[in-house]
């Protein structure tokens, strides 16, 4: 019996109906054993050329049948609604863990692996409440009260059917632990197959300019072929389980038939007490054949269960226990106190002893060259990670007084790498507002640089732009998120990279309609380019993870520093 702790503790959510699924499936079971003992009576009076009552015997197995019919229905109906509901859930649920772990990849997953988990397991834990669950209660509770029904009409009977049922009922669970084996690596394979084929669909364009997909193709294959041997080793252990019950079922059918039969011989049964364990007997092994009939409902869940398990209890990177609301009734100053910070199995700190302050409703730049440390400055602001050393402070309080969600909110980022959605550019920048007017939407579409070629599409603003805004060029996605961020209105603009993929003539301009725009709000900004800075209120400069200087354009560029040093390098290129 595939019993999994986590699968259980899915089901908590919809336990009350699945109490009353359960209820009503014992219900079917004691219509099917009313049946059972009708058409034993009915046949016990053939037997005995007695037509008497016989025309309502039939009737009530008719009745009972029409009984269970509805039963069976309303049944169904309850069990599905309780498996939506576990599933809506669980997929909720998952969603927001994802939420506070970030991109799959920081959580060590594959995003092709946690979507198989999201969508295929999360759907085979519905079948296995919804179906599964159910009807191994019943198997549980209902043979071994007809066992001991029969042993009062027939002893012998019963005391023949009792090792076949007990077979029944206990070999499958020997296997228990090599089918979970087999199912883990089943869905290990599925999981791989499934990252591969998406990281090779979103690759597409980069394998057909390298030649690559040939051998992306064999690689593929080689999957698929680990997930059929992974499949024909799980089908081969749940044959044997399936043929251990069939012959457990069987043998032990005929074994109380002889018996029963044998004692009707001797006069030691009646024929009604022949007929009714004749029937009983079918009927103790109905819920183990049943149970066996849902097995493949439920297996899915179960093998799945270990990744939605790992996805589910992932470190989410940070604790939220902050209760401030970032409710800032005007632009906040940033400051960052000594700041220190490693990533996890580097050998030199990232960030060492960073302090500067971003003055509120001002423009604050941060340069300097590459592993600088300056996005890490930034993800340490939006606690994507916790300063191993110092603190971040936004208006006076740090960041962990603060809950992530209103953080967050009060923060519009816009980085190097942007996402749009498969939906219309209106509806891709009011996910930053949804009550957005029209207006709002090309004022700051405007501001992006982005509004007279959003014209030029063929719907406009209704215009859907595909996956990934699969229809735009890169600058033009980085602007529309750009314009999504400016709509957001948040109190404190983060420009990682923002403007990296605009060509370089528009940069400038773009820039400095950016900080128009964003005027009266605390704007930090990260850039390689120097265009992009020039006209930020001050500039703090980043080398090994320290401040190496802090003023603005002129006087930095009138010194001997690195931010010096990388102007004249633009400047030469």
């Amino acid at each position: 019996m595939m019993l999994h702790p986590e699968l259980l503790r899915a089901a908590r959510i919809a336990r009350r109906s699945l109490l009353t699924a359960t209820a009503l499936l014992g219900a079917v079971a004691l219509t099917h054993l009313a049946q059972a003992v009708l058409l034993a009576l009915a046949l016990a009076r053939i037997a005995r050329g007695e037509t008497a009552g016989l025309p309502a015997l039939l009737g009530a197995v008719v009745a009972t049948v029409a009984v269970r019919a509805l039963l069976a229905r309303w049944q169904r109906r309850i069990a599905v609604a309780a498996g939506s509901a576990v599933r809506i859930g669980l997929r909720d649920e998952l969603l927001v863990q994802l939420g506070r772990t970030g991109p799959p990849r920081s959580a060590g997953a594959r995003a092709g692996a946690v979507r198989a988990t999201l969508v295929d397991g999360v759907e085979g834990v519905d079948a296995y409440v919804s179906r599964y669950l159910p009807q191994a209660l019943i198997t549980c509770a209902l043979p071994i009260p007809l066992l001991i029904a029969v042993g009062f009409v027939a002893p012998w009977a019963a005391a023949a059917l009792a090792p076949a049922l007990l077979l029944a009922l206990c070999a499958p669970r020997w296997w228990d632990r090599l089918l979970a084996r087999r199912g883990q690596q089943h869905w290990g394979a599925y999981e791989a197959l499934s990252a591969d084929y998406l990281e090779a669909l979103q690759g597409m364009p980069t394998l057909r300019a390298t030649g690559s997909v040939g051998r992306t193709r064999a690689r593929l294959a080689e999957r698929s072929g680990e997930l059929h041997r992974a499949t024909v080793a799980k089908l081969r252990v749940s044959l044997v389980d399936t043929g251990i019950t069939d012959l457990a079922v069987q043998g032990g059918t005929v074994a109380a038939a002889l018996v029963a039969c044998a004692s009707a011989a001797s006069g030691a049964t009646t024929a009604t007490g022949t007929y009714v364990v004749l029937m009983l007997t079918s009927e103790c092994f109905r819920p183990v054949r049943d149970l066996s009939r849902e097995w493949h409902s439920g297996y899915l869940g179960v093998s799945a269960a270990d990744g939605i398990a790992a996805l589910r209890t992932a470190d989410g990177g940070v604790p939220d226990d902050g209760e401030w609301p970032a409710a800032w009734r005007s632009a906040p100053e940033v400051r960052f106190d000594q700041v220190g910070f490693t990533h996890q199995g580097a050998r030199r700190p990232a960030l060492d002893g960073v302090g500067f302050t971003a003055p509120a409703g001002l423009t604050t730049a941060i340069v300097g060259p590459s592993g600088a440390g300056k996005s890490t400055l930034l993800g340490l602001l939006l606690r994507q990670s916790d300063p191993d050393t110092g603190r971040v402070l936004v208006d006076g309080v740090p960041t962990t007084a603060y809950s992530l969600d209103s953080l967050r909110r009060g923060i519009a980022v816009v980085s190097q790498e942007t996402y749009l959605f498969h939906a219309s550019v209106a509806d891709n920048l009011r996910l930053a507002r949804p009550d957005a007017t029209d207006d709002a939407l090309h004022t700051a579409a405007r501001a992006a640089g982005l509004h007279e070629e959003i014209l030029r599409l063929p719907g406009g603003y209704a215009t859907v732009i595909g996956e990934r805004g699969s229809t735009l060029s890169g600058g033009q996605r980085q602007r529309l998120a750009l314009a999504r961020a400016l709509l957001a209105d948040a109190p404190v603009l983060v420009l990682d990279e923002a403007t990296s993929a605009v060509d370089e003539r528009r940069e400038a301009g773009i820039v400095k309609e950016l900080l128009r725009a964003a005027h009266g709000r605390t704007c930090l900004v990260v850039a390689h380019r120097i265009a992009a800075v020039e006209h930020a209120d001050r500039i703090v400069v980043l080398d090994g993870g320290r401040v190496e200087a802090v003023g603005d354009h002129a006087a930095l560029l009138a010194g001997d520093g690195v931010y010096a040093r990388l102007a004249e390098a633009v400047r030469a290129a």
